[in-house]
């Protein structure tokens, strides 16, 4: 019972998170979505909802009635085998359900998980409700992101809170690592909760590199701006090239250059540019061209990965130079979760560490996070590889 007793409690705990994010927002704020990548919050808060009673209650709980029967269809994110949903660019078109309808729905369903497991505990539902508590963590760091790029992109740049610290002062005199080579262990291999995408524990050869112990902050990228590197096609890919022009990119995202001085939008509001902050919301295009210009390189998911106890991660999600690939051995989950990231694997990039979204206890050093090499709404960051 001591498992289940601990689970309930971070269940209700996460359940509780989500909604203090949420809490600072006007309700004005929870419907808007102004690109197919960002959700509106209400979406976040019925779909991480939707999750339990899909997976949970509706298949488990003898008697359970659904909160409304239309909900699945609203809040149903890409699981194609579960039925239909709503397009993903129409979630900010649901003015309906209301934002204080989905609190409802909210309570219904944690009341229920909470009384079914009071009364049930077999291993395979408490693997579910881990899933869906993680599920949720996941989603919180969205929230989070999706809330920055709403009020960012607002003309009057409002303020989240002033207590969300996104910009903490990194060590400029930091060191390269040198990491010899050999055979390195890559993988989760212990019994604790992991996603399916970093089992197929296994060894890789990595010839000698240095890796540095610390991430490139703002001072360091607006030298790659001030030289001109986003002028420069020699340090881009062809298809980043092509991003950088056709969007007219000239800085990373929530930079504002104001008498030629440059500020940067964060949940606290527009700010000075904090130079000795880690440089974030980069594309893995705007990575590789600035470790080009660097003379420099990305490190690859398992150097990063072998070299992560030497450093200190966890402040922005580090673009790799991996591709998003399954490991040896892996194999998609049975039914509808395994659509959870298999499905995923083609035309991305792998990310490493974590950011300051993360939530508590969601991120560990075998995290295998992934995104299109053009998109930078999230926290993204980088550090630099060199021959040793």
């Amino acid at each position: 019972m001591k498992i289940i007793d601990n689970l309930l409690s971070t269940f209700l705990q996460t359940r509780s998170h989500s909604e203090e994010i949420c809490a600072p927002l006007q309700i004005e704020d929870y419907v808007v979505q102004p690109i197919e990548d960002v959700s509106p919050p209400k979406w976040h808060l019925g779909h991480t909802t939707w999750f339990f009673e899909e997976f949970i209650l509706a298949p488990y709980a003898k008697g359970y009635i659904r909160f409304h029967p239309d909900f699945a269809f609203v809040f149903n994110s890409y699981y194609e085998s579960i039925g239909k949903r709503v397009v993903r660019t129409n979630r900010g078109n649901l003015s309906r359900p209301t934002v204080s309808e989905v609190y409802e729905y909210r309570d219904y369903v944690t009341s229920h998980i909470q009384s079914f497991f009071e009364e049930h505990n077999s291993e395979k539902i408490e693997k579910l409700l881990e899933i869906g508590i993680h599920h949720e963590k996941q989603h919180q760091e969205l929230l989070l992101t999706d809330i920055k790029f709403i009020l960012g992109n607002n003309p009057l740049l409002p303020k989240y809170s002033d207590t969300f610290t996104e910009n903490e002062d990194v060590d400029e005199t930091g060191e390269y690592v040198v990491m010899e080579e050999g055979l390195y262990s890559i993988g989760f291999r212990d019994n604790d909760f992991c996603y399916d995408n970093e089992l197929g524990a296994h060894k890789v050869f990595l010839q000698t590199y240095a890796i540095s112990n610390k991430l490139v902050t703002n001072r360091e990228y607006l030298d790659f701006i001030n030289n001109k590197g986003y002028e420069n096609n020699l340090l881009w890919h062809a298809e980043g090239w092509d991003w950088v022009l056709s969007n007219t990119i000239s800085a990373p995202q929530y930079w504002h250059k104001i008498d030629d001085m440059y500020y940067q939008y964060t949940l606290g509001g527009l700010q000075p540019l904090q130079l000795s902050a880690p440089v974030t919301h980069i594309s893995y295009y705007e990575a590789f061209a600035f470790a080009q210009w660097r003379g420099e390189r990305l490190p690859t998911e398992f150097e990063w990965e072998a070299a992560q106890s030497f450093f200190t991660w966890g402040k922005r999600w580090e673009w790799t130079e991996s591709a998003y690939l399954p490991y040896p051995d892996y194999a998609k989950a049975p039914g509808a979760l395994g659509e959870y990231n298999g499905k995923f694997m083609v035309n991305q990039k792998v990310l490493r560490g974590g950011s300051i979204a993360t939530p508590n206890k969601h991120t560990r050093p075998t995290y295998r996070n992934f995104f299109h090499p053009q998109l930078r709404w999230q926290f993204n960051g980088l550090r630099l590889v060199k021959k040793a």
